[in-house]
């Protein structure tokens, strides 16, 4: 299986798939650190907001890079759909740090945080990028050409997914729980993030993130 993450990682970036998603974070990023100074917790909780569709949309190149015809030798050859299906998954998972990394440096490059409470917000802001990964991996895996098949479906899923994720968090929402809490995290991390919102958030976002990745597997279940 390590071989089968290796080769899909090497497919995206040999493919170049992985430039847009690197100038999307490059561009969002520096318009959101391009104003004035923020505390840093309330920083990467914008941030976290904005890379989670830019993850989703890597997932999707990411798992779109491999032809149908290798990812079904590569389910013969493993003999488990589970094991293919984790190799991509945790593929995108890897793809997925850079991007992090980029949204936890790029604030004291462009000197967009302020000296105050450095070290915690360093930490929520490392969690705020964690915890959403997962649902965001599980959106891209949902828009994938093994599971939407078209090019349009495919977009619908994406597109409709992130906005989706974005209104239904706003205040007042009457079925919150449908989406992860992207909204709620980042308002939290700018009014100050106790450790029982934490905890309340970290299982929300795990939990979605979760579902949405074993309703991927049950639909690839049916898929070659």
């Amino acid at each position: 299986m390590t071989t089968l993450v290796r080769m899909r990682l090497v497919a995206y970036i040999r493919t170049g798939r992985f430039i847009m998603p690197l100038l999307a974070t490059l561009v969002l990023l520096g318009v959101l650190y391009g104003g004035g100074k923020s505390d840093a917790a309330e920083a990467y909780g914008a941030s976290a907001l904005l890379m989670f569709p830019v993850i989703a949309w890597q997932t999707k190149l990411l798992l779109d890079a491999e032809p149908d015809v290798q990812r079904r030798l590569a389910l013969a050859a493993l003999g488990s759909r589970r094991r293919e299906l984790t190799a991509g998954l945790l593929a995108a998972t890897l793809a997925a740090l850079p991007v992090i990394l980029l949204a936890l440096v790029l604030p004291w490059i462009f000197g967009a945080v302020t000296s105050a409470n450095v070290g915690s917000g360093l930490l929520l802001g490392v969690w705020a990028h964690a915890v959403l990964t997962p649902a965001a991996v599980a959106l891209g895996a949902w828009s994938s050409r093994v599971i939407a098949g078209t090019m349009g479906r495919a977009t619908a899923v994406l597109t409709s997914g992130v906005v989706l994720a974005f209104v239904l968090g706003l205040r007042g929402s009457p079925v919150p729980w449908l989406a992860p809490p992207l909204v709620l995290l980042s308002r939290t991390l700018a009014n100050g993030a106790g450790a029982a919102a934490v905890a309340g958030l970290t299982g929300w976002a795990l939990a979605w993130g979760a579902a949405a990745i074993a309703g991927y597997g049950w639909l690839r279940r049916s898929r070659a």
